[in-house]
């Protein structure tokens, strides 16, 4: 026998979530060349901005100077050329010169003209190329496997990346929700009440606390779930990319919840009920209304008050009006 208590129980959504980076980057090289040096060790934590990689970069650095030795010769030249076009303007207004000497040193001024500004592009180019042999780390976070090592051969855009980051703190969990549960779920999350709690499997300690980020646009009609996902902060780095976690979702807290044991509530026919003991040790067979189950508990609607006390264990030897005695924790029915 137990009593009926009354106590604050907390409505929640109980499922299986996945830890996921909250940014993840794939480090690719935009040049080919040979690969000079690697500044950090596999499994390392990076800061953004931090070099990892850097190729060889005296080929890209002789382009960059062929570049900027073409544009000086062409501003050379394109100087001389727009000097050459105000000589003859001088010389056509003089009748010195004619029409068409004046357009052809016209149309070679703005021709080198042209030519500088692409030997401008040129070099904007080249020092981005040689910017690219420098590869630092887009995002702080904790490399893995390292790919390559100093004296390979990389190319640009290769399928493999040199190496993966991953942002841990903080850090995302996906987890799906029944449809059935979505209209409660929007309708607290918009109260502002919603508490997400994420704990790894066999970690006995306190669970990991975060809130609700992203609730997606489409039920999955296979499954009929809804993803959702969760940011936690992650500073003691509990969680990591992969690992799946027990994710509960608490979505309210009832203060005055009557609740029972569950194994006290029995079904049958007539529907849901239970054995209330009464004062002069006999029963009587209640029908309940059952709000919800949360754990070992059953939260009740409708049927019993907080102080009664009903039966948990012996159902199939009760009947209503039997009187019972309570022996070595069981339920003993007395005819």
């Amino acid at each position: 026998m137990t009593a009926v208590r009354q106590k604050p129980v907390p409505l929640d959504i109980r499922v299986i979530g996945t830890a996921e980076a909250y940014s993840n980057v794939a480090i690719r090289a935009q040049l080919t060349g040979e690969l000079t040096s690697v500044n950090f060790e596999e499994g390392d934590d990076v800061r953004q901005g931090q070099v990892l990689f850097t190729l060889d970069k005296r080929p890209f650095e002789g382009v960059l100077r062929q570049a900027e030795a073409n544009l000086q010769r062409d501003v050379a030249q394109a100087a001389n050329a727009s000097a050459q076009a105000r000589r003859y303007d001088d010389l056509a207004q003089r009748g010195i010169a004619t029409r068409e000497q004046v357009d052809t040193a016209r149309t070679n001024a703005t021709a080198m003209e042209a030519t500088v500004g692409a030997d401008q592009a040129a070099v904007e180019n080249a020092r981005v190329q040689l910017q690219y042999a420098t590869i630092p780390a887009p995002i702080a976070g904790r490399t893995g496997a390292l790919m390559v090592h100093p004296g390979n051969l990389v190319r640009a855009n290769d399928t493999t990346p040199l190496v993966v980051i991953n942002q841990l703190t903080p850090i995302y969990v996906s987890f799906a929700v029944p449809e059935a549960q979505l209209p409660a779920l929007k309708r607290y999350m918009v109260q502002g009440s919603v508490n997400v709690e994420a704990q790894p499997p066999n970690d006995s300690s306190t669970p990991a606390t975060g809130r609700i980020t992203f609730v997606d646009n489409a039920v999955d009609q296979t499954t009929g779930t809804i993803r959702v996902k969760s940011s936690f902060a992650n500073a003691d780095r509990r969680l990591w990319p992969g690992q799946f976690v027990n994710v509960v979702v608490t979505l309210t807290t009832d203060p005055k919840a009557i609740v029972v044991p569950t194994v006290a509530v029995q079904s049958g026919p007539q529907g849901t009920y239970v054995y209330v003991v009464k004062t002069d040790k006999t029963v009587e067979l209640r029908s309940i209304e059952v709000l919800r189950a949360n754990g070992n508990e059953t939260v009740i609607k409708s049927g019993l008050s907080a102080g009664e006390t009903v039966v948990t264990d012996g159902h199939l030897r009760l009947v209503p009006g039997a009187r019972i005695s309570v022996k070595t924790d069981a339920t003993q029915v007395t005819q």
